[in-house]
């Protein structure tokens, strides 16, 4: 259930209606009612988001992003080293 105050009805659909010409939801009709699904996992959209985000505002560099994070303080260094070893363990 939505918190107040609701969107009207047309920013919603428009929103829905956005993600699936995007391939990101999948509709289904039910008489008048329209049941929406992903189509991707959450972790698939995740990728597919921060890509996007990478690509758009970090001239694509990952290290642009986690530079900028460090910078603004929205990270700690324990962070950061958790980061590493999580950057280094996939490695292996």
């Amino acid at each position: 259930k939505m918190e107040e105050p609701k969107p009207p009805y047309t920013t919603v659909a428009s929103i829905f209606r956005n993600l699936e010409n995007k391939g990101f939801l999948t509709k289904r009709r039910f008489g008048n009612v329209k049941v929406f699904k992903p189509k991707i996992s959450e972790a698939a959209y995740k990728t597919h988001f921060l890509s996007g985000v990478v690509e758009n505002y970090f001239d694509n560099s990952y290290k642009e992003l986690v530079s900028f994070f460090a910078k603004e303080q929205k990270v700690t260094s324990d962070e950061l080293e958790e980061i590493i070893r999580l950057i280094e363990n996939a490695r292996k």
